[in-house]
C-alpha cells in the first residue's frame, strides 16, 4: 500500500483510539514451549480453571454443533430460564452475552451519551478504560488504596452531574481484593439513583470471606446491576458467555442493544449442561482455593505487601520489577501476567503447576 493510501485509512478511524492501551491475552504455552524448546509450557495468565470441560458440556456442545447451520435462539430462553430459576430472580431481569465484559460494554451503550462519564477504580479490569473509549464515555479512574482495593468512599465523591455509572469489581481483577458489606452499603446510599452500579463479580464462586456480600443481595436497588460469568469457576472461557441480573427495564435495554445471536448456539448449550454441575463446579472451587492459600503464604514470604485474594490468582506488587518478573517466569515455562509499573498476576493452577510457579518466582526474586 503506497503512503498515500495507507494515511487514506489512518483517516478513516477515530484518532483518539491511538492513545487507548489494546486488551492483552495470556501468551500461548506452546508458543514458548516452542521457543525455549520444553515439552510444554505452563500458562497461569489468564484466569482459566485447569481441570477441564465440566462432565456433559463436549457432549451438549458436540450434539448443538450439529445444528449450527441454523442461527440460535436470539432470546436465550432455555438458558435465561435456568439461571433465574438458579438465582432466585424473574427471567425478565436476566440478559445473557458474550461473557461479562460484553455485557459491561451493552450497559454502557445502554446508559452512557458521549461525555458522560463511567467511574471505576484503576488498577482494575483492563477492559474497562477499553469499553468507556468505544462507547465514547469519559473515564474517571479513581486509585486503588494502599491495600490494592477499591477506595469506595473517593469513588462515591467523584461522581458528578455527568456520571451515568460505576463499576465495581468484586473481587477486584487483578489484585484479588475484596468489597466488604459495610463499605458496599455506604456506597451504595451514597450514591445517586441515577446513577447505575454495576457489581462485577466474575469471580464471585471462589469468594471464602463471610463479610464479601453477593452482589445479588443488592439486585432489587433500581440503579443496581450483577454481571457473573460461566467463562471462569464454570469452565466455559472458550464458549464466552456471561450473564447479568438487574432490574427489568435494565435487563431490557441490554437486550435491545446486544449484538444479535451474540450467545452462540454451543454456548448456550454449554451453559445449560454446566449449570447441571453445580456440585462438581464447588468441588472445583474448593480446590483452588486451597492452592490459593498454599500458594499466598508462600508469596508472602517472597514479596512484601502480597494482598489475600478472593480469586482464582494472586497479585504481587512488584511495581517497576513486574515485567522483569513476567520475563523471568517464561524463562522457566511459565507464562504469568505483567501489568508494567504495577505488579503481575499469577492464575492459580494444579498442585503440581503452581510449584513451578513458586520455584520461578524464588529464582527470580532471590
Amino acid at each position: 500500500m503506497t503512503d498515500g493510501r495507507q494515511q487514506a485509512a489512518v483517516r478513516l478511524t477515530r484518532a483518539d483510539l491511538d492513545a487507548l492501551p489494546n486488551y492483552v491475552p495470556g501468551r500461548s504455552p506452546a508458543d514458548l514451549a516452542r521457543e525455549l524448546g520444553l515439552p510444554e509450557a505452563i500458562k497461569l495468565a489468564s484466569n482459566e480453571v485447569p481441570y477441564g470441560p465440566l462432565p456433559g458440556v463436549v457432549e451438549a456442545v458436540a450434539e448443538a454443533v450439529a445444528g449450527v447451520h441454523r442461527y440460535p435462539d436470539m432470546g436465550v430462553v432455555a438458558l435465561r430460564q435456568a439461571l433465574a430459576e438458579r438465582y432466585g430472580v424473574d427471567v425478565d431481569r436476566v440478559a445473557t452475552g458474550c461473557g461479562s465484559v460484553a455485557l459491561a460494554e451493552h450497559l454502557v451503550r445502554a446508559t452512557c451519551l458521549p461525555g458522560d462519564e463511567l467511574v471505576y477504580s484503576w488498577r482494575s479490569f483492563e477492559a474497562y478504560p477499553i469499553i468507556a473509549a468505544t462507547s465514547g464515555a469519559t473515564s474517571v479512574q479513581v486509585p486503588n488504596d494502599a491495600g490494592h482495593g477499591h477506595d469506595l468512599a473517593a469513588m462515591a465523591a467523584a461522581v458528578t452531574d455527568r456520571t451515568r455509572m460505576i463499576l465495581v469489581c468484586n473481587p477486584n481483577n487483578p489484585t484479588g481484593t475484596a468489597v466488604r458489606r459495610a463499605e458496599l452499603d455506604r456506597f451504595l446510599d451514597a450514591v445517586p439513583d441515577d446513577v447505575l452500579v454495576v457489581i462485577d463479580e466474575a469471580y464471585r464462586e471462589f469468594v471464602t470471606d463471610p463479610e464479601v456480600p453477593d452482589g445479588l443481595d443488592y439486585a432489587d436497588r433500581p440503579n443496581v446491576a450483577v454481571l457473573r460469568t460461566l467463562s471462569k469457576a464454570w469452565g466455559l472461557a472458550g464458549l464466552r458467555i456471561g450473564f447479568l441480573v438487574a432490574q427489568p427495564q435494565v435487563a431490557a435495554a441490554v437486550r435491545k442493544v446486544v449484538t444479535p445471536f451474540s450467545t452462540s448456539m454451543a454456548a448456550q448449550a454449554g451453559a445449560l449442561a454446566a449449570l447441571a454441575q453445580a456440585d462438581e463446579v464447588r468441588r472445583r472451587c474448593a480446590l483452588v482455593v486451597a492452592e490459593r492459600e498454599r500458594v499466598g503464604e508462600a508469596l508472602t514470604k517472597l514479596v512484601p505487601g502480597v494482598p489475600a485474594s478472593q480469586a482464582n490468582f494472586v497479585w504481587l506488587p512488584l511495581g517497576d520489577r513486574a515485567v522483569e518478573f513476567g520475563k523471568a517466569c517464561e524463562s522457566r515455562g511459565v507464562i504469568v501476567r505483567p501489568f508494567p509499573g504495577d505488579g503481575v498476576r499469577v492464575t492459580i493452577g494444579t498442585p503440581t503447576e503452581n510449584d513451578a510457579f513458586l520455584a520461578a518466582a524464588e529464582a527470580a526474586l532471590s
